[in-house]
């Protein structure tokens, strides 16, 4: 793909993810995952069969491909209105986000996949469908920032036990007050209203007994860090509750954007 083609195609996107497509053509996401993905407890995937839940415009599964999977699959849903939208927007929601990011999702990953000349598998499945029957089973499952979205995180995550006959990399958006007041007792704090689509934020705790409660095993944790916002990202409007969350943002990972701990786990049952 020539580069002004590219550059065209990058600028008539909504991005999620920062991702590099070229040298020197790099995609304006909301998040930039680059400056903490090794930060993440990253399990061997070289030769390995790969899955990735959620994977919107795709930042986890070229990373696997590029760490040397064997076989890399992506899914997400492929309408805005399928996500499970709380009932004060339910009717609206998968609308307004559609005006927002453009109708045809899924758009970013495939121009992504074309200009890394990828041969990542993306395929239109809900986390709560995933059957052995359905994907067969994989050596390595990852799933980044998708729980907080999610009215059933424990349904969800049960599903992807069935699938995951290895080991289980979850990252997920923590509350960090609720980290920093409570590191042993699991913790989450309701949202369920709103467009942005967030149910429950669960301190480290709460991540990590999480993933415990849907039969997996823990095998390492990351201590919190911060995803960066990306250049794209609309700016937030500095309340007094803000400016309190970036200092502690700053403090956790000397970065401003969303704070999340990783953890690497096998299922138990």
């Amino acid at each position: 793909m020539a580069q002004t083609d590219l550059r065209e195609e990058i600028a008539s996107t909504l991005w999620y993810h920062t991702i590099e497509l070229a040298p020197g053509v790099v995609t304006p996401g909301w998040f930039d995952l680059r400056p903490i993905v090794d930060q993440m407890p990253w399990p061997d995937v070289k030769g390995k069969r790969c899955l990735d839940v959620g994977t919107y415009d795709g930042f986890l599964s070229f990373e696997m491909e590029r760490r040397g999977a064997a076989e890399v699959i992506a899914i997400d849903i492929d309408d805005h209105s399928k996500w499970d939208w709380p009932p004060d927007v339910r009717a609206t929601g998968g609308e307004n986000l559609a005006k927002l990011a453009g109708p045809e999702k899924g758009r970013g990953f495939r121009i992504a996949k074309r200009a890394l000349n990828s041969k990542v598998d993306l395929r239109p499945i809900s986390v709560y469908d995933l059957t052995p029957e359905l994907m067969g089973t994989f050596d390595v499952v990852v799933c980044g920032s998708l729980m907080i979205h999610l009215r059933d995180p424990l349904r969800a995550l049960e599903a992807i036990r069935t699938v995951c006959t290895g080991q289980f990399m979850s990252a997920e958006e923590i509350d960090l007050w609720l980290t920093v007041r409570h590191r042993r007792m699991p913790l989450f704090k309701l949202n369920g209203v709103g467009s942005l689509c967030q149910w429950y934020t669960p301190n480290s705790a709460g991540h990590r007994r999480l993933i415990m409660s849907a039969g997996f095993a823990i095998e390492r944790a990351t201590r919190p860090y911060v995803i960066p916002f990306g250049v794209s990202h609309p700016p937030r409007e500095k309340t007094p509750y803000f400016i309190f969350q970036e200092g502690l943002q700053r403090a956790a990972g000397r970065a401003v954007g969303i704070p999340t701990t990783a953890v690497l786990a096998r299922p138990n049952v």
